[in-house]
């Protein structure tokens, strides 16, 4: 089976010419954040706490955004298989106009209410007070990342993923600079603190919104389109998209309000325990997102074969990435471990944040493999096959019906120390790759939606 794995040197070729620019994309991403992560950190637990909560909203809006556009995605890649581009740029504005209706009411919610949402995690005067002043600082920046997300996932179907990284290099890059000036101050320019770091991240959304629908206008690609062209989808292609897309629209929402659950029993078993939680998950990126960038870019591939009626390849290209992920995030995560024990020369937090830190990550190590199956099987098989309502009830189930109410337990009856809160959350994994193996052996994730 190993010597077969890489017989089709083709796959591989095609495979990292669109992942290798989306893994670049999100690892310039992660390190913006872990250094976000490091500088907040240097103000305190609170702050980190804060920062962190605070973009567990962004996080929410992100993930129903990744909904839509990769419900999305599913047409774009097809219609990208039968050169239609027509096709590709009437999906394109129907996602631009609900990623923007999303955006605004985001947008109007952190600007009202910061410090009530703030409080639904943590109990935390403190925590509250600062994350409210940050989620309102970031407000500006959902419409701008909405337009962008839109942009940057149909880039992805098409093949075209240079642009994005760009896009994303410069404007993290920016974010970083404006990060050390506006946290810390220098100069004429004060201390702003988290709000420094939030006033950041809007310039930078800013920045990366206007790279890229620029550019895809000089440059004519495929999706650039007129305001006739993105609004010509009738009532049957409008229907045709949410009978696909609704059910990756409502998985990415469900899912992400358990990560939002998941931050709930991390924040009110203490503030340590939620400043563990949110160093262990934002290292941890700097090896996922090669999962993130093979995850997109097999979904492309598959899509496109689908799009092009050749079900056979699709099928072959689905059994190798869910072998060659797994190994690789092995690898990975071999590499990953030692870093936990460099983090108390970065993070100026409690001591007991230090002592919990490794063992998570030693939990988070082992569930990378099943992790890395699980991802590839969700995004780059099932859904570029349509098959959106088996994800559905394969991403919730565990979540809701398993890792929840044992990670629940263990913080809240039976007040587990942090690592076995986060081993009863990680635990979901294991099994959901075992039920995982039978969906991809039966054949039953593919359909042709644009046929």
């Amino acid at each position: 089976m190993v010597f077969s794995l890489f017989n089709d040197r083709a796959f591989y070729r095609s495979l990292f010419a669109i992942s290798v620019p989306i893994i670049l994309q999100s690892l310039i991403n992660s390190f913006v954040n872990i250094a976000d992560t490091v500088m907040v950190g240097r103000l305190g637990t609170t702050e980190i706490a804060a920062v962190g909560l605070g973009n567990q909203v962004f996080f929410l809006f992100t993930m129903v955004l990744f909904g839509i556009c990769s419900g999305g995605a599913i047409f774009t890649a097809q219609f990208w298989g039968r050169r239609d581009m027509a096709g590709i740029r009437k999906n394109t504005g129907l996602c631009l106009i609900l990623n923007i209706t999303l955006a605004l009411i985001f947008t109007a919610a952190a600007l009202l209410f910061p410090e009530g949402i703030i409080g639904i995690y943590s109990r935390d005067r403190a925590v509250i007070e600062t994350g409210g002043q940050y989620l309102r600082t970031l407000a500006p920046s959902f419409i701008p990342f909405g337009i962008s997300y839109v942009f940057t996932l149909t880039l992805r179907s098409i093949e075209r993923v240079k642009l994005a990284m760009i896009a994303t290099f410069i404007a993290l890059s920016l974010n970083m600079a404006l990060n050390i000036l506006l946290i810390f101050g220098a100069g004429p320019v004060p201390a702003l603190g988290v709000r420094g770091a939030a006033i950041a991240t809007v310039i930078a959304r800013v920045t990366e919104m206007l790279i890229l629908t620029v550019m895809s206008y000089r440059r004519k690609y495929q999706m650039a389109g007129t305001l006739r062209e993105f609004t010509s989808f009738n009532a049957a292609f409008a229907g045709r998209f949410f009978r696909i897309a609704a059910p990756v629209i409502f998985n990415e929402f469900i899912w992400s309000m358990g990560i939002t659950v998941q931050n709930i029993i991390f924040a009110r078993t203490g503030t340590d325990a939620i400043a563990a939680f949110n160093i262990t998950n934002t290292i941890s990126q700097l090896t996922w997102v090669v999962f993130i960038g093979l995850g997109n870019g097999v979904a492309v591939l598959i899509g496109k074969k689908i799009g092009e009626g050749d079900d056979e390849t699709a099928r072959d290209y689905a059994r190798r990435i869910t072998i060659f992920a797994p190994l690789l995030a092995a690898v990975l995560a071999a590499a990953l471990f030692p870093l936990s024990f460099l983090l108390p020369l970065i993070f100026n937090v409690n001591p007991a944040v230090l002592e919990a830190l490794p063992v998570m990550f030693l939990v988070l190590c082992l569930s990378y493999p099943f992790r890395a199956f699980n991802m590839c099987l969700i995004v780059g098989i099932c859904r570029a096959g349509g098959d959106t309502i088996f994800c559905v009830i394969f991403e919730l189930l565990f979540m809701w019906a398993y890792s929840l109410p044992l990670g629940g337990a263990a913080a809240y009856f039976l007040h587990a120390p942090v690592w076995i809160i986060y081993l009863c959350l990680c635990s979901e994994d294991l099994f959901k790759a075992i039920f995982g193996i039978g969906r991809l052996r039966s054949g039953k994730w593919l359909h042709n939606v644009v046929a």
